[in-house]
Parts: C-alpha cells; sequence; structure tokens
C-alpha cells in the first residue's frame, strides 16, 4: 500500500528524468531527479510502494531506459495509466516495473490517495475512499519478470 502521485496526459520521458542526467547511470542517482521538472518534492516525499497514475500516453518521448530505472528506483511500486507509449511500456517490464493500463484510475484517485494494488489478481482499491476497481491482470509470464526484477533477471534463472 502507497500513495498516488497523479500527473497528467503525455508525461514523456525527458519530464520522467530530463536529459542533463542521461550521462548518470546509478539507478539511486536517477531517481533522485525522478520527475523533478514538474514536481521537485517528489524525491522528497516518495516512499517505497507508492504508486504513480496518469493520463493518456505515458512514457512518450525517447526510448531510453532511465525513466523507467529511474521511476523504479525512487521506490514506485507500478505506473497505472489511461495509456503508455509502447516503448516506454516494454522497458518498464524489462527492467522488473509494472505498468497496468486503466480507463478509470485517472478520474477516480485524488493526488495522495491511499492506494493498495494487486497486478498479479487484477485489482486496486482507493483506500481512502473504500471503493476497489478491477484492472487487467498482468498474464503470468510478465508476472515472473517482474517477480525476477526485469527480463535478464528472468532469463538468467532460466539458464
Amino acid at each position: 500500500m502507497g500513495k498516488v502521485y497523479k500527473y497528467g496526459d503525455h508525461i514523456d520521458t525527458d519530464v520522467i528524468i530530463p536529459a542533463r542526467y542521461l550521462n548518470v547511470h546509478e539507478p539511486n542517482q536517477l531517481a533522485a531527479h525522478c520527475m523533478e521538472d514538474i514536481d521537485f518534492e517528489f524525491k522528497n516525499t516518495v516512499k517505497v510502494g507508492d504508486v504513480i497514475i496518469a493520463g493518456e500516453n505515458f512514457g512518450c518521448g525517447s526510448s531510453r531506459e532511465h525513466a523507467p530505472i529511474a521511476i523504479k528506483a525512487s521506490g514506485i511500486q507500478c505506473v497505472i495509466a489511461k495509456s503508455f507509449a509502447r516503448i516506454f511500456l516494454r522497458n518498464a517490464f524489462n527492467i522488473g516495473l509494472p505498468v497496468i493500463e486503466s480507463d478509470c484510475a485517472y478520474d477516480e484517485f485524488n493526488e495522495k490517495d491511499e492506494i493498495e494494488v494487486d497486478y498479479g489478481k487484477g485489482w486496486m482499491i482507493n483506500k481512502t475512499t473504500q471503493k476497489q476497481y478491477k484492472v487487467n491482470p498482468l498474464p503470468a509470464f510478465m508476472m515472473h519478470i517482474v517477480e525476477k526484477g526485469g527480463l535478464m533477471n528472468s532469463i538468467r534463472e532460466e539458464r
């Protein structure tokens, strides 16, 4: 369970992690700058288990993995959005960050609401309003990738 950080439509990778930090590769250093151009307090208030909820086309822009790495390293357990840029979605799962598409989350949750998510079973609860919502559960093979911390860890285990 965590709290909601809410952002709008078309949040691009340059907003998630500004391009001036692309020479940084250490996840914790990327996390220190995650979302800073639109939410300077994010790095100071985000906690492990928190969730980002956004509108349409989250993660648009460049195809670099820095963006989902920064989000995951900041402690965010998952990102829920109306839709995702395809490359961001793939990069997120490749590094073990679950992303969930939901038509209702953006409208049903407010900033700082408490949220509980089970992306394996396919539900989320707004603990602030006590309302529960169904989402499409992640397929078993995607859950395996997430549980192993990313695609490469999943492949290493299979060998």
